[in-house]
């Protein structure tokens, strides 16, 4: 899936030694999206402008939270075996030039997220999901990124010490990137049970709706952790 990883010219007669990381996720859901359901409709990218995409739906029981201080909705979906889920958070807003993503993203610390997908905050609710296919194929090159954090000496001639890697003296990182691929589709392995309540409701309950059709946030986390796999942004088809 992941191809071309170094562009044209990435690489020239200066570069000594490159970190490659290339990431490849393509989950199988816990509760599939059935394909006869996906149907063509708008994305709203704003107020003024709008796309085609192809649309999934289905109807079931998930993790769902309405954060009212920020004006968002999250869903968890959950993959097979529950091992991994992917969380979409989708803003309310939708205004004529923006659409509420990036007054979120200005707002967004690892300790809300956290309060925001906890058990304590989200329900398990009757909900309508209607999730665009998307495919995100990104590149990064990481030297600036991991220098903030503190990372120096490798990619110092003077400083660095590789010798654990390689006999040869002098040897430093030139470039570290990392590419990675992400597929969502209806595709899944439907688990009995999963979902569902061991009791049967005494009232119909109350049917919320999810409709990701304007620029939302998703990532994926490794629930016996809480490590954060995958984080992106989806503005246009």
């Amino acid at each position: 899936k992941i191809k071309d990883l170094f562009a044209a010219g990435f690489i020239d007669p200066s570069t000594v030694l490159v970190l490659v990381n290339a990431i490849y996720f393509k989950g199988k859901w816990a509760v599939q999206f059935k394909k006869e359901d996906t149907k063509e409709t708008y994305f709203q990218l704003n107020k003024n402008e709008r796309r085609t995409v192809q649309m999934m739906f289905q109807e079931g029981y998930f993790n769902m939270a309405i954060i009212e201080e920020v004006k968002i909705k999250v869903i968890e979906l959950p993959y097979f075996n529950n091992e991994l889920s992917m969380f979409i958070l989708l803003p309310e807003v939708v205004c004529e030039d923006f659409t509420g993503l990036e007054q979120l993203e200005c707002t967004l610390t690892y300790e809300k997220l956290a309060g925001w997908t906890s058990s304590a905050r989200m329900q398990q609710l009757k909900v309508k999901v209607y999730l665009p296919q998307f495919k995100m194929e990104e590149s990064y090159v990481l030297n600036k990124t991991l220098q903030e954090m503190g990372v120096m000496n490798v990619f110092d001639w003077g400083k660095a010490d590789l010798s654990g890697i390689s006999m040869k003296d002098g040897l430093v990182v030139s470039k570290v990137i990392q590419k990675s691929f992400v597929e969502v589709n209806e595709e899944g392995t439907e688990a009995a049970g999963v979902m569902g309540f061991a009791t049967v409701p005494l009232c119909l309950p109350v049917s919320y709706e999810f409709k990701a059709d304007h620029p939302f946030l998703f990532f994926i986390r490794h629930n016996l952790t809480n490590t954060i796999l995958f984080f992106g942004r989806y503005l246009s088809p």
